[in-house]
């Protein structure tokens, strides 16, 4: 089964959003959420870091692709959200979708259909 998400308009098509490699924070819903390019590409992820809950905002984006925690040097791809330095913990990943009136992001709809 796949996941369902309800999509919400960020910003007009042209909005940049953010910047290669800079980390910046949008509000989705009353939900914080970083957005980040890397090659041109435009990710979404968790504002907290699953280990200890630092502010991945203030964190930086390396050359591989991987968003790095501010406190303890942890790394997560951006494209799915995966440990890259070993850890074992998984940073929540969000779709983004470029369309003709805006960039959207996904939220996962709840299983009990909210």
């Amino acid at each position: 089964m796949s996941k369902q998400y309800n999509w919400y308009r960020l910003t007009d098509a042209d909005d940049m959003v953010a910047a290669e490699q800079v980390i910046v924070v949008h509000e989705v819903k009353g939900k914080k959420i970083c957005f980040s390019r890397f090659q041109g590409q435009l990710f979404a992820f968790a504002y907290k870091c699953p280990h200890a809950g630092g502010p991945m905002s203030e964190g930086s984006v390396d050359a591989h692709g991987n968003v790095v925690c501010p406190l303890h040097r942890y790394k997560f791809s951006l494209r799915n959200g995966y440990n890259s330095s070993g850890e074992g913990f998984y940073l929540r990943t969000y779709p983004v979708e470029q369309r003709e009136d805006g960039i959207y992001v996904g939220m996962e709809k709840s299983w009990l259909g909210f």
